[in-house]
């Protein structure tokens, strides 16, 4: 790993890798799991990214809190190593191979080079095991993956990432093969959820998808190419939006798709702690959306990192003077794609 590498994994959200790993935040406190705490002790500093505990002591960044819980996570001792994977497998941070004897120089770090890939959705083309994902399982519009330049190769979805000047910036790629279930109560609760696999990305959750670190039948994961950095998908939109419109914020891609495919206009964070606020607000700003008065909306994930995306954006929102508006998902729909799939299959059966 290289310097550069370890860097971007501390400057990571604290509170959402602390609830990742399984700790129930509130105003930017929890019970600490390195005593036994009954108030609340364990405080977060979001300014300063890290944590400390004023009853035992312990203290330390997003590494260090890895390292720290993974033992409870299957039995493993945590490594220094074994957090930094954990935290980029998380987040999809593409890691060079560990190296033990110092770290690669700056000239020699992975950057990503877009127009490698630009050629691949110059003219998409779309498998048998796309088609069946996009338009069968996820029940989208044609026009919509048109749009998206949404091309596949083997087993994967490739996922082009423009900037607002439709410029190939990124690529992301879809695991579209159903990874083998674990054994019978491997991941039946947190605590046992094994590590994932070296560079794969948290799976997007929603229709089978749900499942902690691609464990069960129909998982499937995400990653980048070594360098890529997005934080933002489909950013042409945000030059569409006309004075006083609504733009919809996604978790993932896959959410993405189906809110344009339900008729509105929508942009996704790859993932919960791949929000950058910095990263939005250059992006909102080169848009004009704070003179346009664009109405934000959501769709929370039900789950700790949708809470966790939504009071994030919330901060943003209310910090720079925008509306954000939330929209409660019904009952047994995960995310915004399993909701917009199921609506669609009733129409069908209709």
């Amino acid at each position: 790993m290289t310097r550069f590498e370890i860097q971007r994994l501390r400057e990571l959200p604290i509170e959402g890798v602390a609830e990742r790993l399984g700790l129930h935040i509130v105003r930017h406190k929890c019970l600490c799991p390195f005593h036994d705490d009954h108030t609340p002790s364990l405080t977060f500093s979001v300014r300063r990214n890290t944590y400390r505990c004023y009853a035992c002591g312990e203290s330390g960044d997003t590494i260090s809190l890895a390292m720290k819980l993974l033992p409870s996570w299957g039995g493993r001792k945590g490594s220094f190593l074994e957090a930094c994977k954990w935290l980029a497998n998380e987040n999809a941070v593409i890691l060079t191979e560990f190296e033990g004897q110092g770290a690669r120089s700056k000239e020699q770090e992975v950057t990503f080079d877009a127009s490698r890939y630009a050629r691949f959705f110059e003219h998409p083309f779309l498998n048998e095991a796309a088609r069946h994902f996009l338009f069968e399982k996820r029940r989208l519009h044609p026009a919509v993956v048109s749009y998206c330049r949404l091309n596949s190769y083997k087993d994967s979805l490739q996922i082009p990432y423009y900037s607002q000047q439709r410029k190939l910036i990124g690529v992301q790629n879809r695991n579209l093969r159903p990874l083998p279930a674990p054994p019978l109560g491997e991941c039946s609760n947190a605590a046992k959820t094994p590590l994932p696999s070296e560079n794969v990305a948290l799976p997007q959750r929603g229709s089978g998808e749900g499942a902690p670190h691609g464990c069960g039948e129909g998982a499937s994961r995400f990653r980048f190419p070594r360098g890529s950095r997005c934080y933002l998908y489909n950013l042409p939109v945000l030059r569409m939006l006309r004075t006083g419109e609504d733009l919809y914020i996604a978790e993932g891609p896959s959410d993405c798709w189906a809110l344009l495919s339900s008729g509105r206009k929508a942009i996704a964070i790859p993932s919960a702690t791949l929000f950058n606020r910095q990263e939005m607000l250059r992006e909102f700003t080169e848009a004009d959306i704070f003179a346009k008065g664009i109405t934000l909306h959501i769709y929370p994930d039900k789950d700790d990192a949708g809470t966790y995306l939504y009071g994030q954006l919330l901060d943003f929102a209310n910090d720079k003077g925008l509306c954000l508006v939330r929209h409660d998902l019904p009952e047994g729909c995960k995310d915004f794609a399993d909701y917009w799939a199921a609506l669609q299959a009733l129409t069908v059966n209709r």
